[in-house]
């Protein structure tokens, strides 16, 4: 991943909040201003960045401009996180054997006084 665009797009909250609306289903400027609660402008300005990025397209509507996602960059994305799922797998399935086994001790009898 050498696109630097689109790890900035991405690194702000207002703008994952406007992809994750994106991924229920296309929607006009209007409905993201009401769900995100920012002015007219902001969201201009953060539909702008998404769509440079490539993570958004952009279709006229009679008056209006109804934005969707481009699965392309996510595609890209999900790629070069691939190789570190196996890692954080790796540690998740650590961190569950340890839960289990603190469980297991927990439900054993306290040893024997002397």
């Amino acid at each position: 991943m050498s696109d630097v665009s689109l790890w900035t797009a991405l690194a702000d909250p207002h703008r994952r909040a406007i992809v994750a609306l994106l991924l229920e289903r296309p929607r006009p400027v209007g409905e993201i201003v009401q769900a995100c609660g920012l002015s007219q402008p902001s969201t201009s300005k953060h539909l702008k960045v998404l769509r440079e990025a490539g993570l958004v397209r952009v279709r006229q509507d009679a008056q209006r401009r109804v934005y969707a996602l481009d699965p392309g960059p996510i595609a890209e994305l999900d790629a070069w996180l691939d190789p570190y799922r196996g890692l954080w797998n790796r540690s998740l399935d650590a961190l569950g054997r340890r839960l289990d086994e603190t469980a297991d001790d927990s439900h054993s009898p306290p040893p024997p006084k002397d």
